[in-house]
């Protein structure tokens, strides 16, 4: 009975007038005014939620961390994107997909402190399922499952993050991995080598302007935190604090350490003098006669290998953008070998100063962000394996969203316009009534596999058809006319020169493919 009582009192109070129904409400027994109360305060929320025309009120925009992208901007990423494949296909790499949700025990435990940043899902039927976090995790559970040995892959497709969002330094929610792998047991730092050479072509290629490609190797890490006195089981938590490097001075580094990790001060400070060294080659070597770093194994492990990366780094003739810095650390738990990381520097890179191989500081640049980044992970595939059987893995993930960011700015900065077809050629019109000859001679050209368009108009006007192809950056117009018809040509206009040609109709298809492979 109350709840017929509360519907009638709510359709007073939509047209405001409750008071009278409500006070007739005390008359009925078992209902107390608390009760009634309680209902009206229901309803009057209810009110304020729908709003006064009933209809619910919501702002139109996309979720946080996400984005729209409009057709000007998607010519960009195709472009990236073609250079990247390019590259990867031109290594020799074939292409996988995997469900973009995961079993959530799938993810669980390989991130290290951003596990905490992966996108859990509601129970669906009984399985606990999480969105991917990476394209590494799902591509060592597929090689596990499958049994697979021996690949070398690429992988683009999206992840999700439930981090703290930077729409302008290209830090999103939801975003593109291209990912490049190569799984299998060969001879030490070959194909480690390769996947530096693929980051240096990519990012060459893109002519994101200068570059720095980190290196360091997780054995190198742990013989350090080794040696420096830090117990073993802080040395993943130690790792992900100095990973931050690129984006805290060191003080707030070392606070970290100390004051959140409790890691002794004179830890902290041995470790500080050699996060601080860059060098290349040389640097290796003269941390293989260091007195503390030559006590560990591991790290003299990690040093030897470092020096054999940089031997094939130079017939690869990449080293001019290559530097062996101690601060890179890579806070994801599952790398086991070298890991590198390629940054954009506003100041420029120059080789590498003799002072800086000498293993002093170096100078630093200005970092404008991780454009790419990577490793060796050879117990990841190990870890799904019912009986742990590794297959060693090393590979790189191109940071696309960084690089679309970047594209866009440059591309907004110049002049240069931006094609978002590419349509070939534009079937026009001078006359009235020849809409069916237009139909026709477009059919000709889409079954030749010429790109054409024509206008969605009976009979549109010559000089709009025209505008259209300026403002598209159609580069040819192929015009009919009556006369034409009668003399078995099309008139083909260039757009950008305005000159006109009489082409015969059995002539056409193959001079526009001339025309347009000259462009």
């Amino acid at each position: 009975m109350l709840g017929m009582f509360c519907v009638r009192a709510g359709s007073g109070l939509m047209g405001f007038r409750a008071a009278p129904l409500v006070r007739s409400l005390h008359y009925f027994p078992g209902i107390t005014v608390a009760q009634i109360d309680e209902e009206v305060a229901k309803l009057l929320a209810l009110k304020a939620q729908i709003g006064d025309d009933g209809k619910h009120q919501f702002v139109l925009k996309t979720a946080k961390g996400t984005r729209d992208y409009n057709p000007k901007q998607m010519a960009i990423r195709e472009r990236v994107f073609s250079t990247i494949i390019g590259c990867f296909k031109r290594h020799g790499a074939e292409t996988i997909d995997t469900p973009v949700f995961e079993l959530k025990e799938t993810l669980t435990g390989k991130y290290g402190e951003d596990s905490k940043l992966i996108y859990d899902l509601k129970d669906q039927g009984g399985e606990l399922l999480s969105l991917r976090y990476d394209l590494t995790v799902p591509f060592a559970r597929y090689l596990a499952m499958n049994k697979i040995t021996n690949i070398k892959r690429y992988h683009i497709a999206k992840v999700y993050r439930r981090d703290n969002p930077a729409m302008t330094r290209g830090r999103y929610r939801e975003f593109y991995q291209c990912d490049f792998d190569i799984a299998g047991q060969y001879d030490a730092m070959i194909p480690d080598a390769e996947c530096l050479k693929i980051v240096y072509e990519i990012l060459s290629g893109l002519d994101l302007g200068d570059f720095r490609i980190k290196v360091n190797d997780r054995r190198i890490l742990d013989g350090m935190f080794a040696v420096c006195g830090v117990p073993d089981d802080k040395f993943r938590t130690i790792c992900s604090t100095v990973d931050k490097l690129d984006k805290m001075p060191w003080e707030d580094v070392r606070k970290e350490m100390v004051n959140e990790k409790g890691l002794s001060e004179e830890a902290a400070d041995q470790i500080g003098e050699y996060v601080s060294l860059q060098g290349g080659m040389e640097l290796a070597e003269r941390l293989l006669q260091d007195q503390k770093m030559s006590r560990s194994k591991q790290a003299c492990a990690g040093l030897s290998d470092i020096k054999l990366l940089f031997t094939y780094l130079q017939l690869f003739q990449v080293t001019d953008k290559v530097v062996f810095d101690l601060s890179l650390a890579r806070g994801l738990d599952y790398y086991t070998g070298i890991i590198y990381e390629a940054v954009l520097t506003q100041a420029g890179v120059a080789p590498v100063s003799t002072e800086a191989q000498n293993g002093a500081p170096a100078e630093e640049s200005v970092s404008v962000g991780s454009v790419a980044g990577g490793g060796r992970y050879d117990g990841l595939v190990g870890m799904f394996d019912p009986k742990g059987r590794k297959v060693p893995c090393v590979g790189v993930s191109i940071g696309i969203e960084r690089i679309f960011s970047i594209m866009e700015q440059k591309a907004e900065a110049s002049a240069e316009k931006i094609r978002t077809t590419e349509v070939q050629v534009l079937v026009a019109s001078a006359q009235k009534n020849l809409l069916e000859e237009r139909l026709k001679l477009v059919t000709e050209l889409w079954n030749a596999g010429i790109k054409a368009e024509m206008m969605y108009k009976k009979n549109p006007k010559l000089l709009s058809q025209l505008q259209h192809c300026e403002e598209s950056g159609i580069p040819l117009v192929a015009i009919l006319g009556e006369q034409e018809l009668k003399d078995g040509v099309v008139k083909l206009r260039v757009v950008a020169s305005r000159e006109e040609v009489d082409v015969s109709r059995a002539a056409l298809i193959e001079e526009i493919r001339r025309r347009t492979s000259e462009a």
